[in-house]
């Protein structure tokens, strides 16, 4: 048996590391389904040290996972997992020194917007990069994520469920049934479990919420069953604004206390709110900073995650300068969530 074959037999058996079964599944998958419309595979490259960041980056771009080619320590995955030496030589001849994040867009989630939103975010983190373009027709994968979003506990009250899960054990945890559809939110991310635990310490019986980039409308149905009064989620996305209002139908919140609005935050928002919540990139959150003492009640919080470490000090700043008292800072793989009081 040579070494193609060696690898082969253990990839069929589940023993190679994730990102090399990935890489082999979606070629197949390319192969199965050409009838399909084109997607765009967007490939980014970077080196290993920056992976980890870079890859966190990407998932916000498209809602239903990334896969990441890593050859840095081949020799000794392999061997710790399928425990053998052998392998195949066209993987030994791979990039070590670089990492390659792989992501694909539906034609209909605009790929141009989620290339600039890469490229700006790469360049604010300073992480140096290539990005390449690739047409490739529409597969599998597009619902294959689905079988990697398990029902997730969430800080100390709540449960993610996937809505094409039925059975699930909650034990106790108030549950939201999600299916984030073509939007970012499954409470997956470090961002987006930061925001929801956040609003687990601040939201009260009967509060106002304000979500700026609802996105699936986690955040806002999160609030909602936590025991918020009323809700509002805004974003430009129209995928995102139908895929929120799905969501609240499936957690059986209806529109009076629920409002989904598509459009611009200083155009389509009016009143104040108990709590602000942006998980958004750091420079749109830096620019929402002047509007936020008006949208908030003495004393309301502001929550805004999606902020790269390395703008923790582009933040500060701002804040020192125009806006609301830190309260919190709290820090998971690379990212941040501050918490925020508008102090009269």
């Amino acid at each position: 048996m040579d070494g193609c074959v060696a690898i082969l037999v253990f990839y069929v058996a589940g023993l190679l590391p994730a990102r090399v079964i990935t890489w082999r599944k979606r070629r197949r998958c390319v192969r199965k389904r050409m009838e399909q419309s084109d997607w765009t595979e967007i490939l980014i490259t970077v080196p290993i040290a920056e992976l980890e960041i870079a890859g966190g980056i990407a998932h916000m771009a498209v809602p239903y996972g990334i896969y990441v080619e890593d050859y840095s320590d081949l020799e000794q995955e392999v061997l710790e997992i399928a425990h053998i030496d052998l392998i195949d030589e066209a993987l030994l001849r791979r990039d070590r020194i670089n990492g390659i994040i792989h992501i694909y867009v539906s034609p209909e989630e605009r790929p141009s917007e989620a290339l600039q939103f890469l490229r700006e975010r790469y360049a604010a983190a300073g992480i140096p990069h290539e990005i390449a373009l690739q047409t490739c027709k529409n597969a599998d994968w597009e619902n294959n994520w689905k079988q990697y979003f398990k029902p997730l506990p969430v800080g100390q009250k709540l449960l993610i469920r996937p809505a094409w899960e039925e059975d699930c054990d909650a034990a106790g945890r108030v549950v939201l049934s999600l299916d984030p559809g073509s939007a970012f939110g499954t409470g997956t991310h470090d961002t987006t479990r930061l925001c929801l635990e956040a609003l687990e310490r601040h939201v009260t019986p009967g509060c106002t919420v304000l979500d700026v980039g609802c996105g699936s409308g986690i955040l806002s149905i999160a609030a909602l069953l936590l025991g918020a009064g009323h809700a509002t989620g805004i974003d430009i996305d129209a995928l995102a604004v139908k895929a929120a209002r799905q969501n609240a139908a499936a957690n059986r919140l209806n529109a009076d206390q629920f409002t989904v609005l598509q459009g611009n935050l200083a155009e389509q928002v009016e009143g104040s709110y108990d709590i602000v919540i942006a998980n958004l990139v750091t420079d749109i959150i830096l620019s929402l900073l002047p509007n936020i003492p008006v949208l908030l009640k003495p004393s309301g919080m502001f929550i805004a995650s999606g902020i790269i470490l390395q703008r923790k000090k582009d933040i500060r700043a701002a804040l020192e300068a125009n806006g609301p008292r830190v309260t919190a800072c709290r820090e998971s793989d690379g990212w941040l969530c501050i918490e925020m009081e508008n102090t009269p």
